[in-house]
């Protein structure tokens, strides 16, 4: 593997329609949807791509809260993190990425799964 996961993502417009994958999987998901009801649909897009932008090694945009912040007392159980998961994996499927760079992205699920699961 070369360059950053960001570059492996496809940059930003990768990015960008992957979390926008994300998000419409999150919102059609009966298991989470309820979590995403009144949400902002656009700007959870936004703030999914630019927080992944981020965290894969592109451009410092991020400007949203950190992980315990913004998931505090919201009692997200292990069934509704691993839900998310599966939802990011088909949203790399969806987007043609193969294995390895699933498993780049499963690790840094897993990494802030301690800032999100019920807290």
């Amino acid at each position: 593997m070369s360059g950053t996961l960001f570059d492996r993502l496809g940059g930003e417009a990768g990015i960008r329609s992957i979390a926008s994958d994300v998000v419409d999987l999150h919102c059609a998901n009966p298991l989470i949807a309820a979590r995403f009801k009144n949400s902002d649909v656009g700007q959870l897009k936004q703030l999914a791509g630019d927080f992944f932008i981020t965290g894969s090694g592109g451009p410092q945009i991020y400007q949203g809260k950190e992980m315990a912040v913004a998931h505090q007392n919201m009692n997200i159980s292990d069934n509704e993190f691993m839900t998310v998961v599966d939802d990011a994996m088909a949203a790399l499927d969806k987007n043609g990425h193969g294995d390895a760079v699933k498993a780049e992205v499963l690790y840094i699920f897993y990494s802030l799964r301690p800032e999100v699961v019920g807290i």
